[in-house]
């Protein structure tokens, strides 16, 4: 099992945990495990992310805000500043602890889980689009199009150009 294929196992049970709490009556004690459980979320969408990133797409990401605007620039997420939202968020979680706070982050949750569905249904259909490493180009990715002609693309040297080899390969 890969670095990336264990973070997204752990990604996925952290998602379906926080979607469990969530299906549950609002008490003060599942609103705050609701927000503890999106806090290991966010934690590992932003690794899982990162992993992705750097083991399909040679991209290195150091911190979830710069992460997630890797993940727009590669068309992994809609361009969205909610996704910076919800570090802030998760960030605001960790250190402070506020009534009023925990209301407001609770009500957001259920947009919050939409967002990290749609990165992990992507992240699992980006995956079945695999980059292999060929000698002599950095990355060799093909996928087939909407009308069934297959792509292949080729990124050359450390600047990340793109090449595109053509239809079919030719």
């Amino acid at each position: 099992m890969t670095k990336y294929e264990a973070t997204k196992n752990d990604f996925a049970t952290a998602l379906a945990r926080l979607k469990e709490v969530l299906a549950l009556p609002k008490t003060a004690i599942t609103r705050d495990s609701a927000i503890q459980r999106f806090e290991f979320t966010l934690d590992l969408a932003w690794k899982t992310t990162k992993t992705f990133l750097e083991e399909y797409r040679g991209i290195r990401c150091a911190s979830p805000k710069n992460c997630f605007k890797e993940a727009f620039q590669q068309g992994l997420i809609d361009h969205d500043p909610f996704w910076l939202d919800l570090v802030d968020l998760r960030n605001d979680t960790v250190y402070t602890y506020k009534e009023e706070l925990a209301e407001s982050v609770f009500r957001q949750l259920p947009r919050a889980l939409e967002y990290f569905d749609k990165l992990f249904a992507q992240l699992e259909n980006e995956r079945a689009v695999k980059g292999v490493r060929v000698k002599g180009v950095r990355y060799l990715f093909s996928f087939f199009g909407a009308n069934g002609v297959r792509y292949l693309f080729s990124f050359f040297g450390a600047n990340g150009v793109r090449s595109r080899l053509g239809e079919n390969g030719v």
